[in-house]
C-alpha cells in the first residue's frame, strides 16, 4: 500500500468516533469526505480569517464537511463555484443574490446547490476573473499542509485546470477545515500532484502550514485514464481550449 493510502486508513478508523452519516454514502470515506462533530467551530474560526474576509470569488469543494462554510458565505453575499460529485457534471455557480431568504441552508447542501446553482464551464469562470480563495475537506492534512482527499486526485484536477487558465496561482490562499483527528502530526513529503494548503482549521485550534515546497501546475495529461478524461466534461473544455482535442 502507499503512504497516503496507509494515512488515510488511519485516519478514516478515527473518524468513525466523530463523523456524521452522508445520506448516500453513510461512513463509506472512499466515496464521501463527511461532516464531522465541532466542524461548526472550525468554520468559526474560518471565517474570522483574513483571507476569507477579503474574499470576493471563491472555489469550494463539495465536501460534506463545508455545508457551514456554503451556508455562511450565501448568507454573507460570497459568491462561490463547486464541483459537483467526481466532476462528472462540472462545476457549479452559487450567485447568493438567487437564494431565497431562509433557504441559504438548503442551498448550502448538494441537493440544493444542484436547484440553486447554476453550471458554470471553464470559460465562463474564467470570464468573472481569477478565485480569490479556495477551501477544501480532506481526509487528512499533515502539519506541513499535505493535503490527501478520497483517493481519487479531484481536487489535484481541480488545481490543475485552474493554474492553467491563470485562475489561481501560488499566492491563492488555500484553507482546509478538518477533524482534530484527520490533522497529521509527521511532515509529509508531497507528491508531484498534492496541493499545500496555507492553514487548516479544526474544531479547536487554527494552525499556519510554513510551505516549504512549491504547489504543483497544469493538468498532468500523461498521468491520467482517457476514460476518466471522457468521463470529466472540463478536461474536455480544457483540451479544446488548449488546441489539445
Amino acid at each position: 500500500m502507499t503512504t497516503s493510502r496507509v494515512i488515510r486508513e488511519k485516519i478514516w478508523t478515527k473518524l468513525h468516533d466523530v463523523a456524521r452519516p452522508d445520506t448516500r454514502f453513510h461512513l463509506n470515506f472512499a466515496e464521501v469526505i463527511p461532516d464531522f462533530e465541532g466542524s461548526e467551530a472550525a468554520t468559526d474560526r474560518l471565517v474570522e480569517d483574513p483571507a476569507y474576509l477579503a474574499s470576493r470569488f471563491a472555489f469550494i469543494t463539495p465536501d460534506n464537511c463545508l455545508n457551514d462554510l456554503r451556508r455562511r458565505m450565501i448568507e454573507a453575499g460570497k459568491p462561490f463555484v463547486m464541483s459537483t460529485y467526481g466532476i462528472y457534471r462540472g462545476f457549479l455557480f452559487l450567485d447568493p443574490a438567487r437564494v431565497p431568504a431562509g433557504a441559504a441552508r438548503y442551498a448550502s447542501w448538494l441537493d440544493g446547490m444542484e436547484y440553486f446553482g447554476q453550471p458554470i464551464t471553464l470559460a465562463e469562470i474564467a470570464r468573472r476573473g481569477r478565485f480569490d480563495y479556495l477551501v477544501t475537506g480532506a481526509s487528512a492534512v499533515s502539519v506541513n499542509g499535505v493535503r490527501f482527499g478520497k483517493g481519487h486526485g479531484f481536487f489535484d484536477l481541480e488545481w490543475g485546470m485552474f493554474t492553467d487558465l491563470g485562475l489561481v496561482d501560488e499566492t491563492t490562499p488555500v484553507h482546509a477545515l478538518v477533524h482534530d483527528v484527520q490533522l497529521v502530526q509527521e511532515q509529509l513529503q508531497p507528491s508531484e500532484t498534492d496541493i499545500l494548503v496555507d492553514k487548516i482549521f479544526t474544531p479547536t485550534r487554527t494552525h499556519v502550514v510554513e510551505r516549504r515546497a512549491r504547489r504543483p501546475r497544469g493538468v498532468k495529461w500523461p498521468l491520467l485514464d482517457p476514460r476518466q478524461i471522457a468521463a470529466t466534461p472540463p478536461l474536455q473544455e480544457l483540451q479544446r481550449l488548449q488546441g489539445l482535442a
